[in-house]
């Protein structure tokens, strides 16, 4: 039975996982094409150099900027650039603008002082494999955070294959989602709308984007003349083309384009998907590597035609080359042990089949959000309440402030329920009315209080899909409650 598209504005409603809603792998409609805009050959040259190492991973802007850094002066070799004559018919161009054409996914505010989250997508290259010209499937997810208040900084990968809800299509495979944006035309594309899944399944507040098509990848090494990667044992991998395959041997190997990308992505181990992800981070550190020993920012400088003609079609971010010098300048005041790494595994989830026979995996939300508090709080996780320890007790000892907003259209609800958490013990410091109105019940914790939240999700039955983490050390809260239509109808208060 084909699946239609939910209305868009309307709110998607909670599935058991017994109701998954399978999401179609190949439409008819031609793929859409976006505008980008004109830009110079030696500042798009300068701009992959950036974009590219956000996309592939945060550690390879680090390196790229470190030139600058040792400088003391982020804007120094911009200088000749931004003051250059323009030639004869080319648009001017502004640091501050997005590198994406003007329909992308708008960013999330950033003030420069707050966490700051950005999905690094690469798109898979099976479509053209397949001689087909549709919008791409993601093949990899990471998501790539920095808290400029504690210096530290997080990675953590998602896999493919991964079950969640994508908003407004049901449940489907997390790599769909970019494809179902591009599909339907939704606003913010198949970016914007990979970005809204990964937060709705993360609990995450994510400010940017950077995407990357894998050819870009390969084009970017080559221009490297390789990168040298430690093989630990031998694997068999295929690069893309006919005949074309290639055993590597355990040991140091220098890798080319296609084969460091056949290797990032080759899933024929036992591991699988998980295998994979350490394969990509272990290339993606071979790439630091050879940019820093060989200083390859100049080469990257003077290479900037030729990275142009071969690489501008492939990169596109909502970042803007200002924003991700910032980037670059802050991660390069973390140090190497504050960067926590993560991969979404077998701890965090059960393999499957889907209704209609395909390999998923279905989430452990507990231990998902183990690993991702691991990622994204300045200490790592709180451990759980132990046994024998009274939950009560526990929630009072984190002194977490709540806020109470009332989203539905019950009057009085805020401050009805304000009142009866306080006679609970727990500390509110605010009640009044929310912005928008929400059928269900939420929780938003913007400093990691568990047992505090824990012990509200139990008490008023509150949905482990609705709990988001937003760290924010200048929240003038540490958690809010957005009361839905649900606690309205069927709250527990006397």
């Amino acid at each position: 039975m084909p699946i239609m598209r939910r209305d868009y504005n309307f709110t998607p409603a909670t599935y058991d996982i017994d109701e998954r809603v399978i999401i179609p792998r190949r439409m008819n409609k031609p793929p859409t094409h976006r505008r980008r805009s004109a830009m110079s050959p030696v500042m798009w040259g300068l701009l992959i150099a950036f974009l590219l190492a956000a996309a592939i991973t945060a550690y390879l802007t680090f390196v790229v900027v470190r030139e600058v850094v040792l400088a003391q002066n982020p804007w120094s070799f911009l200088s000749p650039l931004l003051l250059r004559t323009r030639e004869a018919g080319e648009k001017p161009f502004s640091v501050s603008a997005p590198l994406q054409s003007p329909d992308g996914p708008t960013p999330q505010p950033w003030d420069g002082a707050e966490r700051v989250t950005v999905l690094l997508i690469g798109l898979d290259q099976r479509d053209w494999e397949d001689g087909g010209e549709g919008p791409s499937r993601t093949d990899t997810m990471i998501v790539f955070t920095i808290e400029p208040t504690a210096k530290t900084a997080g990675m953590l990968s998602i896999p493919r294959d991964l079950w969640v809800n994508i908003p407004d299509f049901g449940y489907g495979k997390i790599n769909t989602a970019h494809y179902l944006g591009e599909v339907y035309d939704l606003p913010g594309g198949g970016a914007g709308l990979a970005v809204r899944t990964v937060e709705d399944f993360l609990g995450v507040k994510i400010n940017y984007y950077a995407r990357v098509d894998f050819v870009a990848f390969e084009r970017f090494i080559d221009e490297l003349g390789g990168v040298e990667v430690d093989i630990p044992e031998e694997i068999t991998v295929d690069p893309i083309g006919p005949g074309n395959t290639v055993t590597l041997s355990p040991g140091l190997q220098t890798l080319s384009g296609p084969v460091a990308l056949a290797y990032a992505r080759n899933r024929d181990t036992i591991g699988g998907d998980f295998d994979r992800a350490a394969r990509q981070q272990q290339v993606v550190m071979a790439i630091r590597n050879k940019i820093l020993n060989l200083n390859m920012l100049p080469t990257l400088v003077s290479k900037a035609p030729t990275l142009y003609s071969q690489l501008s079609s492939g990169v596109q971010s909502n970042l803007s080359l200002e924003e991700i010098i910032k980037l670059a300048w802050l991660a390069a005041k973390i140090p190497t042990e504050n960067i926590r790494q993560g991969v979404i595994g077998p701890n965090q989830v059960t393999f499957s089949t889907s209704p209609e026979g395909l390999d998923i995996l279905l989430p452990d939300t507990d231990q998902v959000r183990l690993l991702r508090d691991e990622i994204f709080t300045e200490t790592g996780p709180a451990s759980p309440i132990q046994e024998g320890v009274d939950p009560v007790e526990a929630m009072k000892a984190e002194g977490a402030t709540v806020s109470v907003l009332n989203g539905t259209y019950t009057a009085g609800l805020a401050a009805q329920t304000s009142n009866y958490l306080k006679g609970l013990g727990i500390n509110v410091v605010n009640a009044g009315n929310a912005q928008e109105l929400t059928e269900y019940t939420t929780i938003i914790d913007y400093s990691g209080k568990p047992n505090t939240v824990r012990y509200l999700m139990e008490l008023m039955q509150i949905q482990e899909n609705r709990y988001f983490l937003r760290l924010e050390p200048n929240s003038e809260v540490d958690i809010v409650i957005l009361l839905g239509a649900d606690w309205a109808s069927y709250n527990t208060m006397p």
